[in-house]
């Protein structure tokens, strides 16, 4: 987990600043995928939980299945500013565009928009292993892949302006062809 440093901005401090300057925006648009008569989401792409376990391993299978978060800079896309295209690693959908990358010095990686119908929107409760980060009943906006259905990482505002927070482990990056 993160070092509990004091100079050291952590995974829960980042988010409750950012989370409640967010949610106070409404900006957010909900968006969801077909349902089913049992109320459980429906996407293009299902596969059983032996089929992701197979197809990911440990630690992208819980960022992408289960909704946790990467630490800080551990991923070699936070910082990367070589133009291409980020997809969706549960099931390559073309999600954000480097173009719209940015690159803050929080260790995750940030867009200032996703490709047009590529994500969906959801509320993340608050997640035990970083302490309350809701205020009140209010919760974080979640962005998923609308094709599978995996977590990508959050909405916030971040340095005054609206961003995807994207766990780096949630992406494939594909470079601008020569």
């Amino acid at each position: 987990m993160t070092d509990k440093n004091e100079n050291t901005l952590s995974r829960r401090r980042f988010f409750a600043a950012s989370s409640a300057a967010a949610l106070s925006v409404g900006t957010a648009t909900s968006v969801r995928a077909a349902g089913s008569s049992d109320g459980k989401m429906v996407y293009e792409i299902m596969r059983t939980e032996e089929e992701w376990l197979a197809m990911l391993d440990t630690f992208d299978y819980f960022i992408l299945r289960k909704g946790k978060t990467e630490e800080p800079k551990s991923s070699e896309l936070w910082d990367l500013t070589e133009p291409g295209t980020y997809h969706c690693k549960g099931c390559d959908l073309k999600s954000f565009d480097g173009r719209w990358k940015t690159v803050l010095d929080k260790g995750w990686v940030f867009f200032f928009h996703s490709e047009p119908d590529a994500v969906l929107m959801s509320i993340d409760g608050p997640t035990p292993e970083y302490g309350q980060m809701t205020a009140g009943k209010k919760a974080i906006p979640e962005v998923h892949c609308r094709r599978c259905g995996s977590h990508l990482g959050h909405f916030l505002i971040v340095e005054g302006k609206m961003t995807h927070c994207i766990n780096g482990a949630a992406l494939n990056f594909k470079p601008v062809s020569a």
